[in-house]
């Protein structure tokens, strides 16, 4: 299994079966930009069930993974991302894929960690294949 990089909203995934949204939110609760912006022009339950799995329609899902520490406030601060905490959201969000879905799962994201929480691809890439695309998870990628 390989990712799949698509040109295309990661708001409205492609395929058949469960899917699940996923994304990276930070750990103060702050929630007004970047992809959130997307989510909650289409949903209002991501937000309001913040550290959660969030269903939005019978066969989606949005999970809500707290892998950024603060927001990025001055450029010469350390990026927030932190790679351990999404590879353990990762981790979880594998389970739950492998409990709601009968047939193949996938999940749908956009390259999470690497907009305001300023991580690098090279680093989150390896994370998603360990911990999604190893296990059997179509992993699908969105670049608008």
């Amino acid at each position: 299994m390989i990712i799949t990089y698509l040109k295309g909203d990661a708001t409205q995934p492609i395929g058949d079966g469960n899917k699940i949204i996923a994304h990276i939110c930070n750990d103060v609760g702050a929630w007004g930009r970047g992809f959130v912006l997307a989510l909650s022009k289409q949903w209002e339950n991501p937000e309001t069930e913040y550290r959660k799995f969030v269903k939005v329609y019978d066969y989606l899902y949005v999970a809500n993974m707290i892998a950024q520490h603060g927001i990025l406030l001055k450029k010469n601060q350390p990026p927030p991302i932190r790679y351990d905490a999404l590879e353990n959201a990762l981790e979880k969000v594998a389970e739950f894929v492998m409990k709601v879905s009968s047939s193949t799962p996938s999940v749908h994201m956009p390259k999470i960690g690497t907009g305001l929480a300023a991580g690098k691809w090279e680093l989150i890439e390896p994370i998603i294949q360990k911990t999604l695309v190893d296990k059997n998870i179509k992993v699908f990628i969105y670049e608008l």
